[in-house]
């Protein structure tokens, strides 16, 4: 089965996407590229690979989601450990339910930070909400999740998943931010071409299995990719994946690098892009490509 995008690919151009891939039943049934396929910043979609890390992790024992902060970040705590701090817990970075009145650690301040101990940072920063209750979109939730599996696994999250994840998807050599400190930042930083983003949307289309192998617990897919929080959309967030119409999940970055996990059709929906109109460019995929799924 193949599918036209040529209704697609004239909504889609000018609003700068590079690549973009169609699968359905396992099999690639669509694809169009304005520019090469080479690697990507893939921006806020690595985060989706964290949630991924820390699920693994998990099934490992390495941590739990129910963990205090206080309890796995014990030697990185502020003097005065508010009350709402102590109530928060690992669960809560995946959520973006932490707490914290202000976002921290986006794209457009790390640079600029005099702190180059960005674990402290974080856990410094006001606590104002009770965690689990103020939906914010804010990176220091993931870094911190990223930070914790890096130190429970005893190396960065590229070699960590490397043999968990990143070579079973063909995903070999890649690049990755890292914080002052030099561990990888969970939040965003990782490269990747198209169809290596895809192949991570399929796996979750997958429940977590590739080839036979069971790579991240199909439990942990399930939950991750399903409404665990309310986000002032009326379709929720995840374990670090944004929720969309007809039940479908994302990985989402900025300017719309995407992984669209769209179970209904048995089908995922990869793009790479320059675009500023996400909203836009999403509504364009349900309206001209998914109902020829």
């Amino acid at each position: 089965m193949q599918i036209d995008l040529g209704s697609f690919i004239e909504k889609a151009t000018p609003l700068r996407v590079l690549s973009v891939m169609v699968s359905q039943d396992g099999e690639v049934i669509a694809e169009h590229n304005w520019d090469e396929k080479c690697r990507r910043n893939i921006y806020s979609a690595t985060k989706s690979f964290t949630s991924a890390a820390v699920g693994i992790a998990q099934k490992e024992g390495l941590l739990s989601i129910d963990e205090k902060l206080t309890d796995a970040f014990r030697d990185d705590l502020p003097e005065q450990v508010s009350e709402n701090l102590s109530k928060a817990t690992v669960r809560d970075l995946l959520t973006m339910c932490l707490g914290q009145k202000e976002a921290a650690l986006m794209g457009g301040v790390r640079p600029y930070y005099k702190e180059k101990d960005w674990v402290k940072l974080s856990l410094s920063l006001p606590f104002e909400y009770e965690p689990g209750t103020t939906f914010l979109y804010n990176n220091a939730g993931p870094y911190l999740a990223g930070i914790l599996v890096q130190r429970r696994a005893g190396c960065d999250l590229a070699a960590y998943l490397t043999p968990r994840l990143f070579a079973p998807l063909g995903i070999l050599g890649t690049m990755w931010e890292r914080d002052p400190m030099g561990n990888h930042f969970g939040a965003g930083g990782l490269c990747l071409c198209i169809e290596e983003l895809h192949r991570f949307g399929l796996l979750y289309l997958q429940d977590g299995n590739w080839n036979g192998k069971q790579l991240i617990p199909k439990d942990w897919v399930r939950e991750s990719t399903r409404k665990q929080v309310d986000n002032g959309t009326p379709y929720g967030y995840g374990y670090l994946f944004w929720g969309d119409q007809h039940g479908v999940f994302r990985a989402d970055g900025k300017y719309s690098q995407l992984s669209m996990i769209m179970r209904e059709k048995n089908a995922v929906v990869s793009m790479m892009a320059e675009c500023r109109e996400g909203d836009v460019l999403r509504e364009a995929v349900f309206t001209e490509i998914y109902p020829q799924l």
